[in-house]
């Protein structure tokens, strides 16, 4: 646990330094049309990765707890491009379901769709690369060093999905002109964190974590998670421009506010993919596959 609060209050600590540098960046012009939520969020992403060398060589961990064992690159990048077919799978297949129950809808693409998707291909396995590193590489390497593999998993996991919540939120009623109203906009964004509302993508994301930790533990290393994660990724953001939610329909409650995708259908996919894990690797595996 104290591990686990050690790395949130890491990235509360570079939420509040983007926070207090967001009004003096604001008055470049260049950035002045941006909003300050998403500055502020950006700024906080490079301020986290700035963070990350120092952060990993206090915690004393080795490239090895980052990554993993991992025989050779060839081994590495093959597990990355399984991990992703195995990613676009689980993912694809929930959309399939959410179209055959009217939740989601086919629309016509745009001219640009055919360059989004790319853009979402190469975006996934930036995201996917950063985050697993980050979650089930330090994250991960650190809890399991000090406790037992379960907290491990669960603590990782718990993490991973808060922070899709914290997000700074500019409420209509802020004026965002000092510091006062940046960190009332990080003060909303743990407030809607622990809304209800949210709570079914929340569960989601915690399986998503869960799942991406044990085959973390199972593996050996962090190849499959990448390629899982970005083939997530991938298929949501893809999806999310070839077709449109319908709020209307009976079966909308399936999936949550966060990106039209996850929710409570998602949920019960993933539960039934980590028991199929489980019971899939009950005799002990070898460390690289």
């Amino acid at each position: 646990m104290r591990t686990t609060l050690l790395f949130f209050g890491y990235l509360l600590g570079c939420l509040i330094i983007a926070a207090c540098l967001s009004i003096p960046v604001l008055h470049f012009s260049w950035l002045s049309d941006l909003e300050p939520e998403r500055l502020i969020a950006r700024l906080a992403q490079v301020i986290m990765l700035l963070g990350f060398i120092p952060l990993i060589r206090a915690l004393q961990l080795t490239r090895r707890d980052l990554f993993g064992n991992i025989n050779s690159r060839r081994a590495f990048t093959m597990s990355i491009i399984i991990g992703w077919c195995m990613g676009v799978w689980i993912m694809t297949s929930i959309v399939l379901l959410l179209l055959a129950f009217g939740v989601r809808v086919p629309v016509l693409p745009d001219a640009d769709w055919l360059r989004r998707v790319i853009q979402a291909l190469i975006g996934g396995v930036l995201i996917a690369t950063i985050e697993e590193l980050f979650f089930r590489g330090a994250v991960f390497s650190a809890i399991r060093r000090r406790a037992h593999v379960i907290t491990a998993i669960l603590g990782s996991a718990m993490l991973y999905s808060l922070v899709h919540f914290v997000k700074p939120i500019a409420p209509p009623t802020i004026n965002i002109t000092d510091w006062h109203s940046s960190f009332l906009m990080i003060a909303a964004g743990f407030q809607s964190s622990w809304q209800l509302t949210n709570l079914d993508s929340f569960i989601a994301l915690f399986l998503a974590g869960v799942l991406l930790a044990l085959i973390r533990e199972q593996r050996g290393h962090i190849g499959w998670c990448i390629g899982i994660h970005a083939g997530w990724v991938w298929v949501i953001q893809s999806s999310r421009r070839l077709t449109d939610g319908v709020e209307q329909s009976n079966w909308y409650w399936l999936v949550g506010n966060v990106d039209g995708v996850i929710g409570w259908l998602a949920a019960g996919w993933l539960v039934m993919i980590i028991l199929w894990q489980l019971d899939a690797h009950q005799k002990p595996s070898p460390v690289v596959h």
